[in-house]
C-alpha cells in the first residue's frame, strides 16, 4: 500500500532536488533524484514525479496541474453521468410517444 507524505515533506523533497541542480550545473534532474530520493527514504519514480509537478505547478513546463487533471477526471464521470441519464430519457420519451399514438393497444 503507497505510503501518504505531507505537502510539506514533498515540497521539502522538491527543495533540495531543485537546490542540487542548482548548485552543480553538471548535476542531471535524473542524477539528482537518484541521489536524493533514497537519503528521505522514498522511491525515485515518486520524487521524480513530485519534481516534475513542481516544474508544471511553476509554469516552467508544460502539462497539466494536479487540480487540472482531477477536474478532468470530475468532468468526465459527470458527462458519463449526464449520456446515462439523457440515454434514459429518449428511451422514456420513445415508450411515452409509442402509448399516446396507440392509446389503449393493449
Amino acid at each position: 500500500m503507497p505510503r501518504r507524505y505531507s505537502q510539506e515533506f514533498r515540497d521539502r523533497a522538491v527543495r533540495m532536488v531543485a537546490d542540487r541542480l542548482s548548485d552543480d550545473r553538471s548535476c542531471t534532474q535524473w542524477q539528482a533524484v537518484n541521489e536524493i530520493a533514497p537519503k528521505l527514504g522514498i522511491s525515485v519514480e515518486s520524487m521524480r514525479r513530485w519534481y516534475e509537478q513542481s516544474l508544471i505547478g511553476a509554469d516552467q513546463r508544460p502539462g497539466l496541474t494536479r487540480e487540472e487533471h482531477e477536474e478532468i477526471k470530475r468532468l468526465k464521470r459527470e458527462n458519463a453521468e449526464l449520456r446515462r441519464a439523457n440515454e434514459i430519457l429518449k428511451l422514456a420519451s420513445a415508450f411515452f410517444a409509442r402509448e399516446l399514438d396507440h392509446p389503449g393497444s393493449k
